[in-house]
């Protein structure tokens, strides 16, 4: 079984294996702080509340949960109701952000953990299977990170993917395929692709043996 977890504003989210949904969350009823776990590594962690925000389309549906003090850390976790593989199937990652206010410094991704995961002393170190999402931290650094755990280390995508940095709502979305293709979009419209292979460091580089040899 595996867990998610997410630093963010606002989201809604959904793991879809091909046809079938593994995981859904809309947030659409008070029952979510039974499903989600509040990290308890530290004692100062900011706590998230349930709210449509300032501006919606129906106070309602547009739902979510938003991060409630500035300057502070975020982290809670959910688990799936039965084991993840995307073994010979198309895995998709989809999920909302929003920021409201004009963001300096932050992240709104999410990550997949393995059931190892202790979820009341989660932390920035824990390990993961899979982060996903945009990050904010001045002008320099607005991208949308896609990072794979692979034997041990994270691998970052070896392209740069911009991220929204205005204050609508935004949908993300990784589709990972079994032909070890990947497709990134933003609001439906695809912003990045390739292949796995091609756009990570999976692969150590490959050592050519030269003879050199000298003619006298």
């Amino acid at each position: 079984m595996k867990i998610i977890s997410f630093l963010l504003p606002f989201l809604g989210l959904a793991f879809v294996k091909s046809d079938e949904t593994y995981f859904k969350e809309e947030f659409s009823d008070d029952g979510w702080t039974e499903r989600w776990v509040q990290s308890e590594h530290k004692s100062d962690f900011g706590v998230f509340k349930l709210t449509a925000g300032k501006f919606y389309n129906d106070a309602e549906k547009d739902k979510g949960v938003q991060t409630s003090q500035d300057a502070k850390f975020y982290m809670m976790s959910s688990m799936f109701e039965k084991p993840v593989s995307n073994e010979d199937k198309t895995f998709v990652i989809q999920f909302q952000v929003k920021h409201e206010q004009k963001i300096d410094c932050g992240g709104g991704y999410l990550k997949l953990f393995p059931s190892s995961l202790d979820q009341k002393d989660m932390h920035g170190e824990t390990p993961y299977n899979i982060m996903f999402g945009p990050d904010i931290c001045g002008p320099g650094t607005k991208k949308v990170h896609v990072i794979f755990n692979y034997k041990g280390k994270n691998l970052l995508i070896n392209k740069d993917i911009r991220c929204k940095d205005d204050e609508l709502t935004h949908l993300y979305t990784l589709i990972v395929k079994p032909d070890n293709t990947y497709i990134v979009k933003i609001d439906n419209e695809k912003v990045e692709s390739g292949e796995l292979e091609k756009d990570w460091s999976f692969l150590a580089p490959k050592m050519i043996k030269v003879s050199l040899k000298k003619h006298i």
